[in-house]
């Protein structure tokens, strides 16, 4: 058992008979009445984000995870499949427990969220940022370049993108992961 002086960042909980991971928190003083922490938790089965209020000293349940390096092999119609980059372990996932999939690309490496009580993959995690090719762009427009203008375009893992115009088919592009932001061209 814990209590909320030990809430951090990333530390997984169980609450209300579901996991729940800790995206942020924040211990409140009010100048009249108790302390209280406010946290910003996500349930790692539906995906869902909560705002939730526990008193100061609460009791909280943390669970055991571990994160371990994969590597994305393929997916077919039952999940994603991947193994562990150091006892070659096969896993398959869920569909909804893999973030961005759409980003993903075979041999990509992942990190997975595994519960130690039960050895069950949690979440399904890409790195920050992944080199894509682009497969698809329209042109664009020569002069088109007031308030910094963008394109859609698809990249190899059938993701769309909005980019600036410059970007043609062919060119490697680094995209930020949580945004689906375009970063920047990739150097050959």
């Amino acid at each position: 058992m814990a209590t909320t002086a030990d809430l951090r960042n990333g530390l997984v909980i169980d609450f209300n008979h579901d996991l729940f991971q800790v995206i942020e928190f924040q211990h409140v003083k009010p100048g009249k009445g108790n302390a209280f922490v406010r946290t910003k938790i996500k349930s790692l089965t539906t995906g869902k984000v909560l705002d939730n209020t526990f008193s100061s000293g609460a009791t909280i349940i943390p669970v055991r995870v571990e994160r371990h390096k994969f590597q994305f092999l393929y997916k077919d119609e039952v999940g994603y499949n991947f193994m562990n980059s150091e006892t070659f372990d096969q896993v398959l996932i869920d569909e909804k427990l893999v973030t961005n999939a759409d980003l993903m690309k075979e041999g990509q490496e992942v990190e997975i969220l595994i519960n130690t009580e039960n050895e069950a993959p949690l979440t399904c995690e890409l790195p920050p940022f992944v080199e894509l090719t682009v497969t698809y762009s329209e042109p664009g427009l020569k002069g088109d370049t007031a308030n910094s203008p963008k394109k859609a375009i698809e990249v190899e893992t059938g993701a769309r993108i909005m980019v600036p115009l410059f970007i043609q088919e062919g060119e490697k592009i680094k995209v930020d992961t949580r945004t689906y932001d375009y970063v920047e061209r990739v150097k050959s």
